[in-house]
């Protein structure tokens, strides 16, 4: 278990994650030592920072993360808002329901860290949740038989945004780069004719036959939301969460068209950063 100073409270979060919450009003989340946060994150793969007082501009957030190592730099910066557009060109920009994947998958370098703020959240009942995925715990919970049909499988994946043009391949299930557990990389697909899905990536998957590939993504999408496996964060504004890319898929539920989500994320690379060792260009 990882060492904790006495005055920082830890709250576990169901099925998985942890949570810190302020212990009093105006308390900064700059005041807790980041090498004991990084651990928690490590050996629990989310950490909720709640009742902080937070950050006022996206400098100040990128000040912030940097303690947590280099910072993914994008041509917009390191900054992203995610927040909806009214035409938007990709999905990430718009209230759709966003497909499981993994950050970095189309870069040169896989950020190990996640940071997102949510700087308004989206209200009760508009939805918006962000999804995250414990593949190690999918992984230990489903019979040997569907893990090895897994295992067979290689997707290829194709994605042209405003950012890149890029195509990548991984097997489904590979390890963690550091600790070598088994984990799984994976972008869900969409249903081609969803007419309301902005920017579908072209998704190609190899290994199996078509009528076992059609069960293998059965399976595997089942295991992935299954309530043991998932964690659905619904957003309060000031909220401070910090995931494990190498570990976690994450996503996005739909949101009411027009709720005032607003969230911002950094992404921080690992020590020693890690190169996308699936990119093809």
């Amino acid at each position: 278990m990882t060492d904790t100073p006495h005055d920082i409270e830890i709250t576990p979060i169901e099925p998985f994650g942890v949570a810190v919450h302020a212990p009093r009003p105006g308390a900064r989340v700059g005041e807790l030592p980041v090498a004991t946060l990084r651990d928690l994150v490590r050996e629990h793969h989310i950490l909720l920072l709640r009742g902080f007082d937070g950050f006022d501009t996206p400098q100040e957030l990128a000040a912030y993360s940097e303690q947590w190592g280099e910072l993914s730099v994008w041509p917009f910066g390191t900054v992203l808002d995610l927040i909806e557009k009214e035409r938007p060109e990709d999905h990430i920009f718009d209230s759709s329901y966003m497909p499981m994947h993994w950050d970095g998958m189309y870069r040169e370098q896989i950020p190990e860290f996640q940071v997102f703020q949510c700087v308004r959240a989206p209200g009760v009942d508009n939805g918006g949740e962000t999804t995250f995925s414990n593949t190690p715990a999918v992984l230990r919970d489903t019979d040997p038989e569907t893990v090895a049909k897994w295992s067979a499988v290689t997707g290829t994946y194709h994605r042209e945004t405003d950012f890149y043009d890029s195509v990548t391949t991984s097997p489904l299930v590979t390890t963690h780069p550091v600790t070598g557990t088994p984990v799984i990389r994976y972008n869900e697909p969409t249903a081609a004719d969803d007419a309301d899905f902005v920017n579908h990536p072209d998704l190609r998957f190899t290994g199996l036959p078509d009528d076992e590939m059609a069960e293998a993504h059965r399976t595997l999408r089942a295991a992935l939301y299954d309530p043991a496996h998932l964690y659905a964060h619904s957003w309060r504004t000031g909220d401070l969460v910090v995931t494990d890319n190498y570990t976690l898929l994450h996503g996005r539920n739909a949101f009411t068209s027009g709720a005032p989500r607003h969230l911002r994320r950094v992404q921080v690379l690992g020590t020693p950063a890690l190169d996308n060792p699936g990119l093809v260009r």
